[in-house]
Order: structure tokens, then sequence, then C-alpha cells
């Protein structure tokens, strides 16, 4: 069975304030597997998470959220997550809030500058002699040279 981390542990791990004060959660039938259960438990949780109105979030860091996780936010700004991967209710509300504290973290992570090297001398070697033999068959096309 998996470790299971508290959710002020999950902010510590991902070293971001204790975001979950300022999530929604919201539960519905899940489906899949259960059978009848399924049908009479709300099992899927879904968290709603207001970026812009966050105030443990810095205006910079909610920008670069903002900016990061555009594709997943709705017109307001809201990331919205679920899990209904188990059959138990508390199992998908630690899934989905696990997976939320590693999108923000993952999205607040700095983007590292990629630092420019010079090409190696096997590269040299091999753009050279690609040179080389497109020039001669190029030369190979031209038609022959005749001495009058």
């Amino acid at each position: 069975m998996p470790q299971i981390l508290k959710m002020s542990e999950l902010s510590q791990l991902y070293n971001l304030p204790e975001l979950e004060r300022e999530l929604d959660f919201m539960t519905s039938r899940s489906s899949g597997k259960g059978g009848q259960h399924v049908n009479t438990t709300e099992t899927r949780v879904e968290i709603h998470f207001n970026i812009p109105g966050s105030q443990m979030l810095n205006d910079e860091q909610k920008a670069l959220l903002l900016q990061r996780l555009g594709h997943r936010l709705s017109q307001e700004g809201n990331l919205r997550m679920y899990s209904q991967k188990s059959r138990s209710q508390a199992d998908n509300k630690e899934d989905v809030v696990k997976r939320f504290y590693e999108l923000i973290a993952k999205s607040l992570k700095p983007v590292k500058k990629r630092i420019r090297t010079a090409p190696g001398k096997r590269q040299k070697e091999a753009r050279l002699e690609t040179k080389k033999a497109v020039s001669q068959k190029k030369e190979l096309r031209k038609p022959p040279e005749t001495e009058y």
C-alpha cells in the first residue's frame, strides 16, 4: 500500500504554501468499476482552484501559473482536476490533491536556460563529409567538358 501523506506534508514536500485551504472540493458519482456500489456513493472527487483569487500565492507566481497552465484553465482562471481511480472517496481525494501539488510545483519550477556549446570534432567531420558527398554528386550531373 502506498505511503499516505497528510496535505500539510504535501505542501512541505513540494515547498509550497498550504494551498488546500483554497481548494473547493466537490464529490460526484464515479464511473467505472464498483458494481452497484458505484451507483449509490459519491467517490469521484473534483477540486477547483482559483489562481487569480489565491491569497497564498504572490503576483509573480500567479502570472507564471496563468501562463503555463493556460490550456488547463477556465475563462476565470480556475484550475479543475478530478480523480476517480479508486472506489474510496478518501483515496481519490488524496490522489487529486497530490497531483495538484505536483502540477503546481512543476509549473512554478524555473526553466533552465540552454547553454550553447560548440559542435564536437566528430560532428564537424560528419558535416564536411556530407558536404563533400553532395558536392561530388552535383559535379557528376554536369556534362563532361570537351577540349578542342
